[in-house]
């Protein structure tokens, strides 16, 4: 299903305010774009306008796609094997196709065969390294 433009949803909330109007209830603007958004299945006005307003938005994620990106400064390939949650809050583990050391230092190892977080919209951990760095990314991999 195609998303209705950002103008299109705009104008829905204008007419219902209007139309709650004309059979006596009286509704601000800002509470039609609410109720649209609800409609469309956002949680909220923001969550639509975000939705609707993304440019090159990153393809949604499934169950079984083929991704890589970096986890904690190691790049990686791998499947995504669990995934849940909206998009914006968006629970995700990935088996890797080989294990990536996430440890820096020479005198030990932390291998990881499997890593899971949580992601945004864009495919980036709301959590962050102490250099503001995403703990993970991402990203579709290229077919």
């Amino acid at each position: 299903m195609t998303q209705p433009s950002l103008d299109t949803v705009k104008a829905h909330a204008k007419a219902l305010r209007r139309a709650l109007q004309a059979g006596g209830s009286v509704v601000s603007h800002a509470q039609a774009l609410e109720l649209i958004a609800g409609q469309h299945g956002a949680r909220d006005w923001n969550t639509l306008h975000a939705r609707l307003t993304q440019r090159n938005a990153p393809p949604e994620l499934a169950l079984g796609d083929r991704v890589a990106g970096s986890y904690l400064g190691q790049a990686y390939t791998g499947e995504i094997t669990a995934l849940s949650g909206p998009a914006e809050h968006r629970h995700v583990e990935i088996k890797l196709d080989q294990p990536i050391d996430t440890v820096r230092f020479e005198s030990f190892s932390n291998w990881r065969h499997r890593i899971r977080g949580t992601l945004d919209v864009d495919g980036r951990s709301h959590r962050k390294t102490s250099d503001g760095v995403p703990h993970l990314i991402v990203e579709k991999a290229p077919l």
